[in-house]
């Protein structure tokens, strides 16, 4: 089953600084159809303009994954951690036992990102962040698993919960596939472009909420950027 859920259809919330769309139930955004996709909590498409961003504020017993699209997100808080990332990169923060952090855009242009939210496996522990590059070239034409908390994806950005975010790229007229293990879920958003996901269109920032699906066979009709999460259900 895929549940195509169009751009349009998301929660929004316009700040002046910040333009949000929600895909899930947030702040003052409530659906009670999409409160969570199994253990994928939040997915945020934020445009955040020069010079603004989130001023420090806690979180806690969460993983959040900071996909930048476009621009760069510096990141701060209170275990001393600090640092820039930049477009097509991916941060992760995992809020263990409390964590206070602020992110801003101190770029000249507008940055954009997903924020993903998974519950964790478990509460507490202390909390963590991390950032790490990725080669763009390296996610053309298949799937690059960015962070996990599964076994065997050693490359990735480590998180507390038995899910993973992928990236790839794909060229028009190109397929790619990914499979599911039973009991899985899946969450696929197009950051850029068209594709066809099973036989359902997906266009630019959609998302597709996944579940009973063994395998995706993903067809690119323009040239495409793709997210990807794979979480317990």
């Amino acid at each position: 089953m895929i549940e195509h859920r169009p751009y349009a259809s998301l929660g929004a919330a316009q700040h002046g600084w910040l333009d949000a769309r929600h895909h899930f139930s947030f702040a003052e955004y409530h659906d009670p159809a999409r409160v969570h996709w199994g253990a994928l909590r939040v997915w945020n498409d934020d445009t955040i303009q020069p010079g603004t961003g989130f001023p420090p504020h806690p979180h806690a017993d969460m993983e959040i994954i900071t996909y930048v699209r476009e621009g760069a997100i510096t990141h701060q808080d209170n275990q001393g951690n600090k640092g820039r990332t930049q477009a097509g990169d991916v941060q992760v923060m995992s809020a263990g036992s409390g964590i206070v952090h602020s992110e801003y855009n101190l770029e000249p242009g507008v940055t954009r990102i997903f924020q993903i939210w998974i519950f964790p496996d478990h509460k507490g522990g202390a909390p963590g962040w991390g950032s790490r590059p990725f080669p763009k070239g390296d996610r053309s034409g298949r799937f690059v698993t960015l962070a996990s908390g599964l076994d065997g994806d050693d490359e990735a950005l480590p998180i507390r919960a038995r899910a993973r975010v992928l990236g790839a790229t794909v060229k028009a007229g190109e397929t790619l596939e990914y499979r599911f293990d039973g009991g899985r879920v899946g969450y696929l958003v197009p950051a850029l472009g068209q594709v066809e996901v099973n036989g359902v269109r997906l266009y630019t920032r959609d998302g597709a909420a996944i579940r009973d699906e063994t395998a995706l066979r993903i067809t690119a009709l323009e040239d495409a950027e793709l997210v990807l999460v794979d979480a317990s259900a």
